[in-house]
């Protein structure tokens, strides 16, 4: 779905979806038994988990670019199952098997929601590589309130169509509030209006994601591990999964 289409979507029908599509991802995936990988040391006077880079696939790596376990997490930003993960897991996914230097972590924003997905991935990415995760944390711990901003907001949204598409995400943010509320985590409204009027940068963010969807992909959150779908969707699923594959 191009850009421009996104917008064709009825908006006033976007906030039932915010609870459709997400949730645990049935997928048959298995890891195999494998012996315990050593530890890798980080670069001196840093840590794995200091380190972020954005890849090809337009997701955010944190950790040994190089890691033996390379775990993918196929996310939406107004998934309620995405936001229970971050919660759960990030603190001892970071902490016990990136700063290992033998697991890394990708996240990459699957647009399942439309202009608010991608409105939501875009300001993430308005800063720096190292903000993207802290903010994406962020909107997950504040994801009832957005949804609340978006029910209110929807007399509002009906009239974006008829704006230039290169103004369309412009208003939309400012609709929902989302300039404030990024304002408030360091980013400011300057430049998140700015990052919203790219359109080239908001066109490849939904060209990744429907390659992410040609690949399978198909809800959230969907995990992957060295190339391989995950039968897990919880952290209490996933983490025997990485000991199991040697990360222990």
């Amino acid at each position: 779905m191009t850009v421009s289409r996104l917008f064709s979507l009825p908006l006033l029908a976007l906030a039932p979806l915010l609870l459709a599509a997400c949730g645990d991802e049935a997928v048959t995936g298995d890891v195999a038994n494998g012996e315990p990988l050593p530890v890798v040391a980080a670069p001196a006077g840093s840590s794995w988990a200091q380190k972020v880079t954005v890849t090809d696939e337009g997701g955010y790596l944190i950790g040994n670019p190089d890691a033996p376990l390379k775990l993918v997490e196929y996310g939406s930003l107004t998934c309620p199952g995405c936001a229970a993960f971050a919660g759960e897991a990030m603190e001892p996914l970071m902490a016990n098997y990136v700063n290992s230097g033998r697991v890394s972590f990708e996240f990459r924003s699957f647009l399942i929601h439309g202009p608010i997905d991608l409105a939501l991935t875009r300001l993430i990415g308005c800063s720096t590589p190292e903000a993207a995760l802290p903010l994406a944390d962020q909107v997950w711990a504040n994801l009832a309130d957005i949804q609340m901003r978006q029910q209110a907001a929807q007399p509002a949204l009906a009239s974006i169509n008829s704006l230039p598409e290169n103004q369309r995400f412009v208003k939309f943010a400012e609709v929902l509030g989302f300039y404030e509320f990024f304002a408030a985590r360091g980013i400011s409204e300057d430049q998140a209006r700015t990052c919203m009027a790219d359109f080239a940068a908001l066109e490849k963010l939904d060209k990744h994601s429907t390659g992410y969807a040609n690949d399978g992909i198909s809800g959230t959150p969907t995990f992957v591990l060295n190339g391989n779908k995950l039968n897990a969707g919880s952290w209490a699923q996933l983490e025997p999964l990485l000991k199991r594959a040697g990360a222990r």
